[in-house]
Protein backbone atom coordinates (compact mmCIF):
# COMPACT_ATOMS: atom_id res chain seq x y z
CA UNK A 1 0.00 0.00 0.00
CA UNK A 2 1.66 3.74 -0.99
CA UNK A 3 2.51 5.36 1.98
CA UNK A 4 0.69 9.17 1.69
CA UNK A 5 2.45 12.23 3.21
CA UNK A 6 1.74 13.89 6.29
CA UNK A 7 -0.95 16.18 5.49
CA UNK A 8 0.57 18.83 7.92
CA UNK A 9 4.28 18.36 8.15
CA UNK A 10 5.69 20.23 11.23
CA UNK A 11 8.47 22.88 10.16
CA UNK A 12 11.88 21.83 10.23
CA UNK A 13 13.98 23.82 12.73
CA UNK A 14 17.46 25.30 10.71
CA UNK A 15 19.90 24.34 13.82
CA UNK A 16 20.77 20.84 14.63
CA UNK A 17 20.44 21.93 18.46
CA UNK A 18 16.65 22.94 17.44
CA UNK A 19 16.26 19.79 15.14
CA UNK A 20 17.63 17.41 18.42
CA UNK A 21 15.03 19.72 20.52
CA UNK A 22 12.07 18.80 18.27
CA UNK A 23 13.04 15.23 17.80
CA UNK A 24 13.33 14.68 21.95
CA UNK A 25 9.68 16.37 22.56
CA UNK A 26 8.50 14.15 19.98
CA UNK A 27 10.25 11.32 21.38
CA UNK A 28 9.06 11.62 24.99
CA UNK A 29 6.43 14.39 25.16
CA UNK A 30 5.45 13.32 28.78
CA UNK A 31 9.07 14.46 29.69
CA UNK A 32 8.65 18.13 27.77
CA UNK A 33 7.79 20.99 29.47
CA UNK A 34 5.99 23.61 26.11
CA UNK A 35 6.60 27.54 27.31
CA UNK A 36 5.27 30.35 25.55
CA UNK A 37 5.31 34.30 26.22
CA UNK A 38 1.83 35.77 26.31
CA UNK A 39 1.62 38.90 24.61
CA UNK A 40 2.99 38.80 20.69
CA UNK A 41 2.86 35.25 20.94
CA UNK A 42 -0.59 33.83 21.73
CA UNK A 43 -2.02 37.28 21.76
CA UNK A 44 -1.67 39.52 18.75
CA UNK A 45 -0.11 42.59 19.91
CA UNK A 46 -2.55 45.37 19.89
CA UNK A 47 -2.24 49.52 21.07
CA UNK A 48 -3.96 49.15 24.02
CA UNK A 49 -2.86 46.27 26.18
CA UNK A 50 -5.66 46.40 28.09
CA UNK A 51 -7.64 44.78 25.30
CA UNK A 52 -5.52 42.02 24.38
CA UNK A 53 -6.74 38.78 24.06
CA UNK A 54 -5.36 35.16 23.30
CA UNK A 55 -5.34 34.38 19.99
CA UNK A 56 -8.57 32.67 18.56
CA UNK A 57 -6.81 29.28 17.77
CA UNK A 58 -4.62 29.77 20.55
CA UNK A 59 -6.84 28.29 23.07
CA UNK A 60 -8.11 25.31 21.59
CA UNK A 61 -4.61 24.54 20.31
CA UNK A 62 -2.70 24.33 23.89
CA UNK A 63 -5.99 22.10 25.48
CA UNK A 64 -5.30 19.86 22.70
CA UNK A 65 -1.91 19.73 23.03
CA UNK A 66 -1.66 20.20 26.86
CA UNK A 67 -2.75 16.36 28.01
CA UNK A 68 -0.01 14.77 25.85
CA UNK A 69 3.44 16.93 27.43
CA UNK A 70 4.34 17.03 30.97
CA UNK A 71 3.89 20.66 31.26
CA UNK A 72 2.23 23.80 29.85
CA UNK A 73 3.55 27.05 30.88
CA UNK A 74 2.43 31.16 30.15
CA UNK A 75 5.82 32.51 31.24
CA UNK A 76 5.16 36.64 31.27
CA UNK A 77 5.46 40.34 32.32
CA UNK A 78 2.31 40.32 33.18
CA UNK A 79 0.57 40.39 36.61
CA UNK A 80 -0.28 35.72 36.03
CA UNK A 81 -4.34 36.78 36.46
CA UNK A 82 -4.75 39.21 34.23
CA UNK A 83 -2.73 36.69 32.07
CA UNK A 84 -5.50 34.35 32.62
CA UNK A 85 -8.23 36.42 32.63
CA UNK A 86 -7.01 38.12 28.88
CA UNK A 87 -5.76 34.79 27.65
CA UNK A 88 -9.30 32.74 28.66
CA UNK A 89 -7.11 30.01 30.45
CA UNK A 90 -9.74 29.21 33.15
CA UNK A 91 -11.86 26.37 34.00
CA UNK A 92 -10.88 25.20 29.92
CA UNK A 93 -11.13 21.39 29.26
CA UNK A 94 -7.70 20.06 28.46
CA UNK A 95 -5.88 22.66 30.66
CA UNK A 96 -6.35 21.67 33.63
CA UNK A 97 -2.76 21.53 34.66
CA UNK A 98 -1.48 24.56 32.79
CA UNK A 99 0.85 26.79 34.55
CA UNK A 100 1.50 31.10 34.43
CA UNK A 101 4.62 32.57 35.62
CA UNK A 102 3.66 35.52 35.62
CA UNK A 103 5.59 39.17 36.74
CA UNK A 104 8.80 37.04 35.29
CA UNK A 105 8.21 34.70 38.03
CA UNK A 106 7.32 36.25 40.31
CA UNK A 107 3.65 35.42 40.62
CA UNK A 108 2.30 31.40 40.03
CA UNK A 109 -0.96 30.78 39.03
CA UNK A 110 -2.04 26.90 38.92
CA UNK A 111 -5.13 25.87 36.83
CA UNK A 112 -5.96 22.84 39.11
CA UNK A 113 -5.94 25.57 42.03
CA UNK A 114 -7.21 28.53 40.63
CA UNK A 115 -5.02 30.29 42.87
CA UNK A 116 -2.16 32.85 41.98
CA UNK A 117 0.65 32.69 44.75
CA UNK A 118 3.23 35.90 44.65
CA UNK A 119 5.20 37.40 47.63
CA UNK A 120 4.83 40.93 48.93
CA UNK A 121 5.55 43.95 46.32
CA UNK A 122 8.51 45.86 46.21
CA UNK A 123 8.04 49.41 47.92
CA UNK A 124 9.88 50.78 44.91
CA UNK A 125 7.41 49.54 42.63
CA UNK A 126 4.88 52.14 44.36
CA UNK A 127 7.15 55.13 44.49
CA UNK A 128 8.36 55.02 41.25
CA UNK A 129 4.15 54.62 39.90
CA UNK A 130 3.60 58.01 42.17
CA UNK A 131 6.61 60.15 40.73
CA UNK A 132 6.00 58.82 36.80
CA UNK A 133 3.20 61.33 35.60
CA UNK A 134 5.41 64.62 37.02
CA UNK A 135 8.57 62.65 35.72
CA UNK A 136 7.12 62.11 32.33
CA UNK A 137 6.08 65.83 32.49
CA UNK A 138 9.08 67.74 33.34
CA UNK A 139 11.06 65.70 30.68
CA UNK A 140 8.75 66.76 28.07
CA UNK A 141 7.96 63.20 27.57
CA UNK A 142 4.46 63.19 28.41
CA UNK A 143 2.81 63.43 25.02
CA UNK A 144 2.60 60.13 23.31
CA UNK A 145 3.34 58.40 25.98
CA UNK A 146 0.75 56.23 28.77
CA UNK A 147 1.50 54.46 32.01
CA UNK A 148 0.58 51.07 32.28
CA UNK A 149 -0.46 49.77 36.42
CA UNK A 150 1.29 46.22 36.07
CA UNK A 151 0.74 45.63 39.82
CA UNK A 152 4.26 44.01 40.57
CA UNK A 153 5.63 46.70 38.20
CA UNK A 154 4.85 49.93 36.11
CA UNK A 155 4.95 50.29 32.47
CA UNK A 156 5.85 53.27 30.06
CA UNK A 157 4.41 52.61 26.55
CA UNK A 158 5.65 54.82 23.53
CA UNK A 159 3.54 53.05 20.92
CA UNK A 160 0.70 55.96 20.71
CA UNK A 161 3.50 58.56 19.76
CA UNK A 162 3.89 60.49 16.54
CA UNK A 163 7.79 58.70 16.94
CA UNK A 164 7.16 55.68 18.80
CA UNK A 165 10.82 54.67 18.13
CA UNK A 166 12.29 57.92 19.09
CA UNK A 167 10.65 58.55 22.22
CA UNK A 168 11.03 54.90 23.17
CA UNK A 169 15.43 55.85 22.63
CA UNK A 170 14.38 59.52 24.37
CA UNK A 171 13.00 57.53 27.57
CA UNK A 172 15.51 54.81 28.18
CA UNK A 173 18.01 56.60 30.03
CA UNK A 174 15.89 58.70 32.02
CA UNK A 175 13.63 55.90 32.95
CA UNK A 176 16.65 53.60 33.92
CA UNK A 177 18.04 56.62 36.57
CA UNK A 178 14.49 56.88 37.75
CA UNK A 179 14.27 53.32 38.25
CA UNK A 180 18.03 53.05 39.90
CA UNK A 181 16.50 55.49 42.42
CA UNK A 182 14.01 52.98 43.51
CA UNK A 183 15.98 50.07 43.47
CA UNK A 184 14.23 48.54 40.20
CA UNK A 185 15.40 47.97 36.77
CA UNK A 186 14.43 48.82 32.92
CA UNK A 187 12.93 46.06 30.87
CA UNK A 188 12.55 47.23 27.31
CA UNK A 189 9.68 45.86 25.25
CA UNK A 190 8.00 46.57 21.97
CA UNK A 191 7.49 50.16 22.26
CA UNK A 192 7.43 50.09 26.30
CA UNK A 193 9.58 49.91 28.81
CA UNK A 194 8.95 48.52 32.24
CA UNK A 195 10.32 48.99 35.60
CA UNK A 196 9.81 46.45 38.26
CA UNK A 197 11.86 44.52 40.75
CA UNK A 198 15.49 43.18 39.94
CA UNK A 199 16.28 39.30 40.73
CA UNK A 200 14.02 37.32 38.47
CA UNK A 201 13.67 37.23 34.44
CA UNK A 202 12.15 34.95 32.05
CA UNK A 203 15.02 33.02 32.05
CA UNK A 204 15.34 32.29 36.06
CA UNK A 205 11.25 31.50 35.78
CA UNK A 206 11.64 28.59 32.83
CA UNK A 207 14.84 27.24 34.44
CA UNK A 208 13.79 26.52 37.83
CA UNK A 209 10.15 25.40 36.71
CA UNK A 210 11.68 23.24 34.08
CA UNK A 211 13.91 21.57 37.05
CA UNK A 212 10.87 21.54 39.12
CA UNK A 213 9.20 19.36 37.27
CA UNK A 214 11.68 17.33 35.92
CA UNK A 215 11.57 17.79 32.10
CA UNK A 216 14.29 16.22 30.01
CA UNK A 217 13.12 18.75 27.08
CA UNK A 218 12.08 22.34 26.32
CA UNK A 219 9.66 24.34 24.11
CA UNK A 220 10.07 28.03 24.44
CA UNK A 221 7.70 30.68 22.26
CA UNK A 222 8.54 34.42 22.70
CA UNK A 223 8.40 37.69 20.52
CA UNK A 224 10.31 40.29 22.51
CA UNK A 225 13.35 41.34 24.05
CA UNK A 226 11.80 40.01 27.14
CA UNK A 227 12.41 36.51 25.85
CA UNK A 228 16.00 37.17 25.39
CA UNK A 229 16.56 35.61 29.21
CA UNK A 230 14.54 32.43 28.52
CA UNK A 231 16.22 31.79 25.20
CA UNK A 232 19.66 32.08 27.10
CA UNK A 233 18.26 29.32 29.92
CA UNK A 234 17.19 27.29 26.95
CA UNK A 235 20.64 27.28 25.40
CA UNK A 236 22.10 27.01 28.75
CA UNK A 237 20.25 23.61 29.58
CA UNK A 238 21.03 22.40 25.85
CA UNK A 239 24.21 22.92 27.13
CA UNK A 240 24.13 20.77 30.30
CA UNK A 241 22.60 18.11 28.01
CA UNK A 242 18.73 18.88 28.15
CA UNK A 243 17.13 19.64 24.72
CA UNK A 244 14.97 22.56 23.40
CA UNK A 245 13.44 24.30 21.02
CA UNK A 246 13.91 28.14 20.43
CA UNK A 247 10.93 29.07 18.58
CA UNK A 248 10.34 33.10 17.59
CA UNK A 249 7.21 34.69 16.97
CA UNK A 250 8.20 36.92 14.03
CA UNK A 251 7.54 39.99 13.96
CA UNK A 252 9.61 43.39 12.40
CA UNK A 253 9.64 45.27 15.12
CA UNK A 254 12.22 42.82 16.89
CA UNK A 255 14.86 40.84 15.29
CA UNK A 256 17.02 39.71 18.00
CA UNK A 257 14.93 37.07 19.06
CA UNK A 258 14.62 35.73 15.15
CA UNK A 259 18.15 35.78 15.01
CA UNK A 260 18.72 33.37 17.72
CA UNK A 261 15.95 31.24 17.62
CA UNK A 262 15.73 27.68 15.89
CA UNK A 263 12.31 28.14 14.43
CA UNK A 264 10.54 31.51 13.39
CA UNK A 265 7.11 31.20 12.79
CA UNK A 266 4.70 34.68 11.45
CA UNK A 267 3.42 35.54 14.90
CA UNK A 268 0.61 34.38 16.94
CA UNK A 269 -1.45 33.00 14.38
CA UNK A 270 2.03 30.63 13.38
CA UNK A 271 2.56 30.11 16.61
CA UNK A 272 -1.07 28.59 16.92
CA UNK A 273 -0.76 26.70 14.19
CA UNK A 274 2.82 25.09 15.05
CA UNK A 275 0.93 23.81 18.27
CA UNK A 276 -2.14 22.60 16.40
CA UNK A 277 0.45 20.47 14.29
CA UNK A 278 2.25 19.25 17.29
CA UNK A 279 -0.79 17.92 18.49
CA UNK A 280 -1.93 16.52 16.19
CA UNK A 281 1.51 14.63 15.35
CA UNK A 282 1.71 13.26 18.89
CA UNK A 283 -2.07 12.27 18.63
CA UNK A 284 -1.06 9.60 15.87
CA UNK A 285 1.96 8.61 17.92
Amino acid sequence: MASHPDPSPLPSPVTTAGRDGLDAILARPHKAVLAFDFDGTLAPIVPDPEQARAHPDAVPALAALAPKVASVAVVTGRPAGVAVRYGGFAGVPGLDHLVVLGHYGAERWDAVTGTVRAPAAHPGVAAARAELPGFLDGIGAWQGSWIEEKGRAVAVHTRRAQDPQAAFEALREPLALLAQRHGLIVEPGRMVLELRPPGMDKGVALGEYVRDVGAESVMYCGDDLGDLPAFAAVEKLRAEGLPGLLVCSGSTEVTELADRADLVVAGPEGVATLLTTLADRLAAL
